[in-house]
């Protein structure tokens, strides 16, 4: 039997179904995070966009690249709080895994065909990944997947939007989030590994994921901008353009005071290892991938301070213990957020391919609905012929599409729907 990790109690190794007593060698967390590295869902990452397309260039980030990223974070982060820094791994691996071809712009596609059987979301989609679509585990009564079959912690830890899709939380302006983390047919796992958690309560690992992919994607897209499409840095002098940027801010994310977010963006500029110029030399490279590092320092270092301030030393675990972020941190990771959203994300709706993307997944999501088991994966086919009704056969399309990359993509809509 494993020793349990401190702050840890044994309902937290728990596993959906029970198996059989293991070498002590590695802790039941260690196990949860071999499990994702091995999976083939980790693997299909290193093909999916994370902002710019895959294969747009050698430097920039794909979802692989940006999850390993956010994995080194939140692993630093988990050991400094005193959670399990495999937990936190583990969660920061996974916490891209159920997201589809083309980033958000499929998640958005995939949401639309799938609007009559309760929406498409990639967190959600997540969930189902890892409790049932990941071939590991089956069930011992019934022989139905049960995915990788993690423990309740580590899957409590991966779960960032702890609701159902009727039930989502209101924003503080009256406004409603679209984000969700279960769809109602895996409820049943949600609710066994929720257990006595506080209602819509985030665990402590999943704040630390989310700061961890927070802090990753709002540095290292910028970075991405700079060296991927030349961004000078130096047009934030303009105050103009600083207006523009938090604009964006408040249109993409629904919160941001445009004066707090200028002060940010001061604060940032102000500090000696700010970069605002870039001329694509090795010095230059050199110096934004130490702002990069600083950026990433000065995020979580002043969060993890703050926190232990807080609550002081010793383990914070699961719904024990809530991270503190300051107001200023917030704010600069908003309008680093902005910056990349101004100069790239924006700028990329307006492009047809942008839009051609989409209209290849609802088409393909309805081709493979009405084709059925011949047109799908061997093992995406054994749930389309045990699927009771025409909602049910049309989840396991889009799961098959979900699972593809985005060529798999382009490849599939070209064999099915010319």
């Amino acid at each position: 039997m494993s020793t349990l990790p401190a702050g840890y109690s044994a309902s937290d190794i728990e596993r959906y179904v029970t198996e059989p007593p293991k070498s002590a060698a590695r802790s039941p967390f260690e196990r949860d995070r071999a499990r994702i590295v091995h999976s083939s869902a980790l693997r299909r990452l290193g093909a999916k966009t994370q902002v710019l397309g895959a294969g747009s260039g050698d430097f920039v980030r794909t979802r692989l690249t940006h999850t390993l990223e956010v994995a080194q974070v939140g692993r630093e982060l988990g050991k400094s709080l005193g959670c399990d820094p495999d937990v936190v791994d583990t969660a920061c691996l996974a916490h891209d895994l159920g997201h589809p071809p083309f980033g958000h712009n499929g998640e958005r596609a995939l949401d639309e065909v799938a609007k009559d059987i309760g929406g498409f979301e990639g967190n959600a989609q997540t969930l189902r990944l890892l409790t049932r679509l990941e071939p590991k585990s089956v069930h011992p009564d019934t022989g139905e997947s049960v995915g990788l079959n993690l423990t309740r912690a580590t899957l409590d830890a991966s779960v960032k939007y702890p609701w159902r899709e009727n039930a989502t939380p209101t924003r503080p302006d009256g406004s409603a989030t679209r984000k969700f983390g279960v769809y109602e047919d895996d409820r049943p796992v949600f609710d066994w590994l929720r257990g006595d958690a506080p209602e819509r309560h985030i665990s402590f690992e999943a704040q630390v994921m989310d700061l961890a992919d927070d802090i990753s994607y709002s540095v290292h897209d910028v970075e991405d901008s700079v060296v991927h499409n030349a961004v000078s840095l130096s047009v934030l002098r303009d105050p103009g353009q600083a207006r523009e940027v938090a604009a964006h801010v408040r249109a993409w994310y629904g919160r941001g005071d445009e004066a707090e977010l200028a002060a940010a963006l001061d604060r940032l500029r102000a500090q000696d290892w700010w970069m605002d110029e870039y001329n694509g030399s090795h010095r230059a490279l050199a110096a934004l991938k130490d702002m990069t590092s600083q950026l990433i320092g000065r995020l979580a270092g002043t969060v993890t301070d703050a926190t232990r301030a807080e609550y002081g030393d010793g383990p914070l675990t699961r719904h024990n213990a809530q991270l503190v972020i300051p107001s200023e941190i917030a704010n600069e990771i908003l309008i680093l957020k902005g910056i990349a959203v101004h100069f790239l994300m924006a700028p990329r709706e307006k492009k047809p391919a942008y839009k051609q993307q989409r209209q290849r997944l609802a088409a393909l999501v309805m081709e493979l609905a009405k084709r059925g088991a011949d047109a799908l994966e061997p093992h995406f086919a054994a749930s389309y012929v045990d699927a009771a009704d025409d909602a049910a056969r049309l989840r396991v399309a889009v799961d098959q599409v979900a699972s593809l990359t985005d060529k798999s993509a382009y490849d599939w809509h070209h064999r099915y729907c010319r």
